[in-house]
């Protein structure tokens, strides 16, 4: 039972950790050279919950993410609600994938998060091409988005994984 309580608060820390990225960066006018695109910061919660809790408790914090962080940004089921929570299920599947060859020591972090980023653009590529009943979005826009998935995936795996060894430390002073 104490196991339980310690895991459901640890992941309400990493939702809200989440939804407060989410909506900081959602606010933060970034001087990006192509429209809608973000860092993706939240995503580095969404990789820490996959090394420490696996796939259901990612998903779990990715969806939560995203409703809460809509809600609080004010485009709650609105067309960047769409596109967003189609590019976090994604992404974490295609993450939580790979998470496999990262611990058979094959791949790195790094790795996990480049390949998640670029399947989160294009799932949002997809979803966006779907809606407005045209599918030049992704012959135009993909490539541009994909080179630009490197180097945010880049960023986020590098501090998942300088975060996920002080999580762990400090998870296990607090379970004691």
């Amino acid at each position: 039972m104490v196991k339980k309580t310690f895991h459901l608060t640890y992941i309400a820390i990493l939702v809200t950790f989440a939804v407060v990225i989410h909506t900081v960066e959602a606010a933060l006018p970034l001087p990006m050279p192509v429209p809608g695109v973000r860092l993706g910061l939240a995503n580095i919660i969404t990789i820490l919950t996959l090394i420490l809790y696996g796939l259901r408790s990612a998903l779990l914090v990715t969806v939560l993410r995203i409703l809460l962080g809509s809600f609080f940004v004010g485009n709650f089921f609105g067309f960047g609600f769409w596109l967003s929570l189609a590019g976090g299920v994604v992404s974490c599947l295609v993450m939580a994938s790979i998470m496999s060859l990262v611990n058979r020591g094959c791949v790195g972090l790094i790795s996990v998060s480049v390949l998640g980023a670029a399947a989160h653009n294009l799932a949002q590529i997809l979803v966006a091409s779907l809606i407005i009943s045209n599918l030049t979005l992704l012959q135009g826009y993909y490539p541009i988005l994909l080179l630009l998935a490197v180097p945010t995936g880049l960023f986020t795996g590098l501090v998942a994984g300088n975060l996920e060894s002080v999580t762990r430390r400090v998870m296990r002073q607090l379970s004691g």
